[in-house]
């Protein structure tokens, strides 16, 4: 296959808010089209919960294709940190 024969089919999704504020992640393009909606499994202390994104701005840098993904509360499992008190 030659470069021009190659076509992206993937891109990179960033998630600017939430629960994962600041990481990325790798993704395939369906029909050449990004996700409208994406979700994630992550540990929160301890807690395994689902997170729902939202696809916003989307750029071309290196040939790459970078989507922002803001966090869809309402939609997601809820973020519960329980501080557990010492019994003396």
């Amino acid at each position: 296959m030659s470069d021009q024969d190659q076509t992206v089919t993937e891109y990179i999704v960033e998630y600017v808010d939430g629960p994962l504020a600041g990481t990325t992640d790798r993704r395939l393009l369906i029909d050449g089209k990004v996700d409208e909606r994406v979700s994630a499994v992550a540990a929160i202390e301890g807690l395994e919960s689902v997170f729902w994104y939202v696809a916003g701005d989307v750029r071309t840098i290196g040939g790459e294709q970078y989507v922002k993904y803001s966090f869809d509360a309402p939609d997601s499992d809820p973020v519960e940190t329980e501080k557990e008190e010492e019994s003396l």
